[in-house]
């Protein structure tokens, strides 16, 4: 009897024991499941770390495109796929043709259109006035123009009036931007120029004695012949003609030499910005340049006395110093008149098209009374601008580290902070001279929108590497030839071909990053590198030819 009890309690011991053994293990396999876990979380929260703010946060993009307007993001996709990349990458080595040109010309050409012209205009003819409408692009260019007419007719120039603009908003005139006395005595050998007109002529009616002359009465590009024929009795008759626009009403091809290398004197040499943006320029330079890289050529016609302040003052290493500056072409009067769709609804629609009915009006009446491409057909054709969502995907396809210094160029981006969050996030060194400067520094520039875009053109013809979101920009133009003209091969532009980078875009939803980044880099490959200017092009933007330059070797 005694004998079966205990034999029974051994049993219950074994059973409490078995069942206490399988507890413990079942314990210990939870344990090492939560502790595998918990170091897979632990690797992909390094991973988050790496990229600053963690993973691209889709939750977050809608959150920050929310408030007045509302921008969708169109490649939520391929931003999560870029971060990935930035974070694996990071110890990867950089293309070196993001930060020099992709190959060395064999043909070193060298800035020689400062040379003065063999004879003298005394200006006998009479007198030209010019009232050049548009941003600061176009009125440097209608300047530059302007001079070389002068010259052609034999006429003196009266210093340049600037129209105001409804849509940049800026009163300022040529001598709050250039230096006027440098501008009349540096041109002084080839052209005379004086600031006002004469006594005599000043209450004469131009519109009464037939010299005003508006862009409807001269034909986009005209040859020299045109002038000559056709404003020339004018001038002799009158003694004064008033050009009004003159928005690139001189062709390039073919003009005579002398009046060439003249419009190349102006630009590159005459024109040069006043004290107060010489001085805030170079300190954005400097901040940029994180006082370790030594000062090019260019400073010196960038920012005059202020280019010694360039020189390096610590000792980082040069990549330390280098950045990039990226002009994103996304304002408002951007996207209403490509006629591009850029995700916005309905909100973005009427938003547009009410500012194309008050801009223009002319844009709005073809809208309503012609066939017109479709925006899908716009956007497939290459014809929209590139969105700051789609600027960032390119950088970081073509290579550019995460922590790559960004300098961006532009004002009042379309669609405001949910336009730049990929930006923002993707390279969190990324800064504007409205981040760079303080108040007090900013203060003086302030609703001056073309002394602000001359900030922006020294901060991007002085970088390391220059990129733009649209190659008929032309601040991009100007500033890409600025930079081929004083950059002795050394200077590095990327422009886009929209054709491409659309087909490319089209498959955001399906592709895969690796294809993305290929076809990405295929396609700026494959963009001709301009050794010579081609016939018929802009000397504003490519310089390298023998009116403008002088080759060697």
């Amino acid at each position: 009897m005694n004998g079966c009890y205990r034999q029974q309690q051994r049993r219950r011991w074994w059973r409490r024991r078995s069942l206490l053994v399988g507890v413990a293990l079942a314990a210990l396999f939870f344990l090492l499941v939560n502790w595998w876990m918990l170091s897979l979380l632990e690797e992909f929260s390094f991973h988050q770390k790496a990229t600053a703010s963690g993973l691209f946060s889709i939750r977050s993009l809608n959150q920050l495109g929310k408030g007045r307007r509302h921008h969708g993001v169109l490649h939520t996709r391929l931003l999560s796929l870029a971060a990935h990349a930035l974070a694996e990458g990071d110890g990867k080595i950089e293309p070196q043709e993001l930060w020099r040109e992709r190959s060395s010309p064999t043909t070193l050409w060298t800035p020689c259109s400062y040379k003065h012209l063999r004879e003298t205009s005394e200006g006998e003819n009479g007198y030209i006035l010019v009232s050049a409408n548009g941003g600061i692009s176009q009125q440097r260019i209608a300047i530059c123009n302007a001079v070389a007419v002068a010259r052609l007719l034999n006429a003196t120039l009266v210093i340049p009036n600037f129209l105001f603009s409804s849509v940049w908003s800026d009163p300022s005139q040529f001598s709050d931007i250039y230096q006027e006395d440098f501008f009349v005595d540096y041109l002084r050998t080839d052209i005379r120029i004086v600031k006002e007109l004469p006594l005599e002529l000043r209450s004469l009616d131009l519109v009464a004695i037939g010299s005003l002359v508006t862009d409807t009465d001269i034909v986009k590009e005209s040859k020299p012949s045109f002038f000559l024929k056709n404003v020339l009795p004018i001038l002799i008759k009158n003694r004064v003609v008033h050009f009004v626009g003159f928005g690139n009403r001189l062709a390039f091809d073919p003009i005579p030499f002398n009046l060439q290398r003249l419009r190349c004197k102006c630009n590159f040499h005459a024109l040069r910005f006043v004290r107060k943006i010489q001085e805030t320029g170079a300190l954005l330079v400097r901040r940029m340049r994180n006082h370790t890289s030594l000062s090019r050529p260019l400073d010196e016609n960038l920012v005059g006395p202020f280019a010694s302040e360039l020189a390096p003052k610590g000792h980082g290493r040069p990549q330390d110093s280098r950045y990039l500056a990226v002009h994103l072409r996304f304002e408002i009067d951007m996207a209403a008149y490509s006629m591009c769709y850029f995700g916005g609804g309905k909100e973005e629609e009427q938003e547009l098209e009410a500012y194309r009915l008050s801009h223009f009006p002319a844009l709005t009446h073809l809208k309503n009374t012609t066939r017109l491409p479709s925006a899908a057909q716009l956007r497939s054709e290459g014809q929209c601008p590139l969105t700051p969502e789609e600027a960032v995907l390119v950088l970081a396809a073509l290579g550019f580290k995460r922590r790559t210094r960004i300098y961006v160029a532009g004002a009042n981006i379309y669609g405001g902070r949910s336009m730049m969050v990929g930006l923002n996030t993707l390279y969190p060194n990324l800064v504007t001279k409205e981040s760079l400067l303080s108040s007090s520094e900013m203060e003086p520039f302030l609703n001056l929108s073309s002394q602000l875009a001359a900030l922006d053109f020294i901060v991007c013809a002085a970088a390391d590497s220059f990129a733009m979101t649209d190659s008929g920009s032309q601040f991009s133009s100007l500033v890409s030839g600025y930079r081929m003209y004083y950059g002795s091969g050394m200077l590095p532009t990327i422009r886009p071909n929209k054709r491409r980078l659309a087909s490319v875009f089209s498959r955001h939803s399906t592709i895969e990053w690796s294809l993305f980044e290929r076809s990405i880099r295929k396609a700026f490959m494959q963009m001709k590198r301009t050794v010579e200017r081609p016939i018929a092009r802009s000397i504003y933007r490519h310089p390298r030819c023998a009116e403008c330059m002088c080759r060697s070797g």
